[in-house]
């Protein structure tokens, strides 16, 4: 007859002591929400990533549309709001902005799977002013603060009006990739 009374106990004292766990870090932040392996927030380190094949603008005042996607490599994890997007010349660099009237979603990858978002720009002129000869694509994602860098080899980006360093250039939302 002890024996139910006992396991009882025993799984009561499991229980209470997995509730004491630490899980902040000394910033008062959560140390699980922050772990690029617990299933929360998307690493740019743990994803593979392919830019293109682009819809280059082929001329100056063209619009051009570059997808990316993105193949976690990890454990399953969540893509909350919008990649970020800075476009780096050889002095100077801007950050892109989401398209107008997109509406972040949130994308949950286990591993394996993908999602894509697509980067659509206008082409500037070649030595214009209000041009920013790119050089650089950097992505990050959404809670995360590490960046993956890429060579941009689609020409000059348009700036907006007199201003090369804000970028007539849009980002648009993370879905699923595949079925």
């Amino acid at each position: 007859m002890r024996a139910a009374p006992l396991a009882t106990t025993a799984l009561a004292a499991a229980l209470l002591l997995t509730g004491c766990s630490d899980d902040s870090d000394s910033s008062g932040g959560d140390k699980a929400a922050a772990s690029p392996s617990n299933g929360t927030t998307c690493r740019i380190g743990a994803m593979d990533v392919e830019v293109g094949p682009a819809n280059v603008a082929p001329a100056a005042g063209d619009t051009g549309d570059i997808p990316v996607t993105l193949t976690n490599q990890s454990a399953e994890c969540t893509l909350d709001g919008f990649p970020g997007i800075d476009l780096n010349a050889k002095d100077s660099s801007a950050s892109v902005s989401p398209e107008q009237g997109a509406t972040a979603t949130k994308v949950t990858l286990a591993k394996g799977t993908a999602a894509t978002f697509t980067l659509t720009y206008t082409r500037g002129e070649a030595g214009g002013r209000t041009s920013l000869d790119v050089k650089t694509l950097e992505i990050s994602l959404p809670g995360a603060d590490t960046q993956k860098s890429f060579k941009w080899s689609f020409g000059p980006v348009k700036g907006q009006g007199d201003n090369a360093g804000d970028p007539t250039a849009s980002v648009g939302a993370f879905t699923q990739a595949g079925d």
